[in-house]
């Protein structure tokens, strides 16, 4: 029985009047939450959820949360659900014969959110000002710097509705790389110019959570409207947005979003099937139970097919010293930094166990940092190197790096050490909860200790991104790309995700003493020039990304799981994909009242 008590039990213990004020409680709260229900479907609101808070409104400085920034900004050009590229803020574009000038052309008309003209001014300031400027750690920095000089592309106005970018040398990804968010220079050009006391630009601290979110302004289908930490995020509709449909109606459609930050899955499921929440990502566990639901639950499940987004555990390979202070244990450090130690781990890792136990057997062994859909994906069969689950060759390697056995099974280094180690893992994610054991599992049973730290995602962020502290990384989600050079900032030994060997970004504290291994420059070499080949000429560049990134593993990568959603049947116009997400086309989506 549990906790739950009978209605005759309640009668005998004389307590039918508290009951009746029970029932009379339920009643009200059933009320309550139908009628904000009903303002809900008569506002045309939908209720998501995410276990992530942004970190920041300030969109390049924005380390977490970052996927609402598809209600809020656009760029020149946009991604459409298939990845191809399509008009946004610019209507077109020409793009010279030497492939080194482009010049776009604005809509005529845009606004922001406040009503103020969006305007070339706009566009230049951007990238300008913001993107391309020393003082500031734009996440956009990877993505824009050419050639082996990483020199950056120059923008000029031509007049107001037309912008020219000219580049040092033929960039092949450029065009797509301008979806970047354009940002408002008539508020945020000030903060550019102004120095804090520490001399640093106001706009490293500008439009934080705190701000009032009137005073953060979009170019997107939505606007800022409120935020409660730990509660949620609301949007709003932009009266001032371009789009119109065929008839001449402004989109979007839908006047709210608000987006609850959930940070468990299984309190997301609870809610999606309680009516409280309007879109669920499917957990492989959770589909033959939603499966079931879909029906008289009055909802759909899309299938995106294979996820872009794969898991993959990462060794620390910094070697450098903060403060004095190595990061890692130099003692860990050493096995991290050997190949063989890497190759062995990745051969001790059950994979296809990880499948069956965490996908409900369906998914996919991942191999590669680019995604199969991608023109540029070498295959095994033509070459890339695979490590399929084999305790005895990962034992064999072990021992031909040094590595030894003691009498009672345990792993020892050269000196004699034991070999154990941290695995992080944000907590309140159950692939990465359940998948941690299974690694610990795996490894045991060839002497290495494994210690599991399950911590919120924020910490996770500030290790990978500030403290460069941990050992051992597993993460879900990691970013499987079409075009390649969309992860230049995880593989230039710069870049801003190159998390296994992290240098510091504009002001953060020094690291010294820092490494950068030969293959790890050849990626990053390799990738440069990836840019700037021809198509055929590409091919065979990222080919050989492939299989350097394999043989020498700084990421190991696991399975793969199907890009599911559950989605209610009132929200019409969904068009989810594996590559864009469900709300990559958010201004055409609808409510229908008749379905709740």
């Amino acid at each position: 029985m549990g906790r739950f008590i009978t209605f005759t039990a309640i009668c005998r213990r004389r307590r039918l009047p508290v009951f009746i004020g029970f029932l009379l409680a339920i009643f009200l709260v059933s009320c309550i939450q139908t009628n904000w229900r009903y303002k809900a479907v008569a506002e045309s609101q939908i209720i998501v959820s995410s276990s992530i808070e942004p970190n920041t409104f300030n969109p390049q400085l924005m380390e977490q949360g970052v996927g609402i920034l598809t209600y809020l900004y656009e760029g020149l050009i946009r991604e459409n659900g298939q990845g191809e590229i399509e008009p946004a803020l610019a209507e077109s574009w020409e793009i010279s014969e030497d492939q080194k000038r482009i010049i776009f052309t604005l809509r005529k008309k845009l606004k922001w959110s406040d009503g103020v003209a969006l305007t070339a001014d706009d566009v230049v300031f951007t990238y300008q000002d913001i993107y391309t400027n020393a003082a500031i750690p734009s996440y956009a920095k990877d993505f824009l710097q050419i050639g082996k000089n990483r020199s950056f592309p120059t923008v000029k106005k031509l007049d107001n509705w037309r912008v020219e970018f000219t580049l040092p040398e033929p960039f092949a990804p450029f065009l797509r790389t301008t979806k970047l968010e354009i940002l408002p220079a008539h508020i945020l050009r000030s903060s550019i110019t102004t120095k804090d006391s520490a001399g640093r630009p106001l706009f490293l601290s500008t439009w934080g959570t705190d701000t009032p979110p009137n005073q953060i302004i979009s170019n997107g289908a939505y606007k800022l409207e409120s935020y409660i930490p730990s509660q949620r995020i609301t949007f709003r509709k932009n009266p001032y947005y371009w789009r119109k449909d065929a008839e001449g109606h402004t989109q979007p459609y839908i006047e709210r979003i608000v987006q609850s930050t959930v940070t468990n899955n299984d309190t997301s499921l609870i809610q999606f099937r309680s009516g409280g929440l309007d879109f669920l990502d499917v957990n492989p566990h959770y589909f033959s139970l939603l499966k079931r639901e879909e029906k008289p639950g009055n909802f759909t499940i899309y299938n995106g097919g294979s996820q872009t987004g794969t898991t993959a555990m990462m060794f620390n390979l910094n070697r450098g010293s903060r403060n004095d202070q190595p990061l890692i244990d130099p003692l860990k450090s050493r096995w991290f930094n050997t190949v063989e130690f890497r190759q062995a781990v990745a051969h001790s890792l059950n994979r296809r166990r990880m499948i069956n136990n965490l996908f409900g057997g369906v998914g996919a062994l991942q191999n590669s940092p680019i995604a199969e859909q991608s023109p540029y994906y070498l295959s095994p069969e033509a070459g890339l190197p695979v490590y399929d689950y084999n305790p005895e060759k990962a034992k064999a390697l072990l021992l031909k790096a040094g590595f030894r056995y003691n009498n009672q099974g345990q792993l020892l280094d050269v000196d004699g050490n034991r070999v154990r180690f941290t695995l992080t893992a944000n907590v309140g994610n159950k692939v990465l909860e359940n998948m941690a054991p299974l690694i610990q599992e795996d490894l045991k049973q060839m002497g290495i200790q494994v210690d599991l730290n399950l911590i919120n995602v924020g910490l996770v962020v500030d290790k990978l991104t500030n403290r460069l502290d941990w050992d051992c990384q597993i993460m879900d989600g990691f970013p499987m790309t079409i075009e390649p050079n969309e992860a230049v900032n995880i593989w230039s030994t710069i870049g801003n995700w190159h998390f296994f060997n992290r240098q510091p970004q504009a002001g953060q504290i020094p690291i010294t003493g820092q490494q950068v291994a030969d293959w790890e420059e050849k990626i990053s070499d390799l990738y440069i020039q990836g840019a700037a080949a021809s198509e055929a000429q590409r091919q065979q560049i990222y080919a050989k990304t492939q299989r350097l990134s394999q043989e020498y593993l700084p990421f190991t990568y696991l399975v793969n799981s199907l890009s599911m959603v559950s989605v209610r049947n009132r929200i019409q116009g969904v068009k989810h994909s594996a590559l864009q997400g469900t709300f990559w086309n958010i201004y055409e989506l609808k409510t229908d009242t008749l379905n709740n």
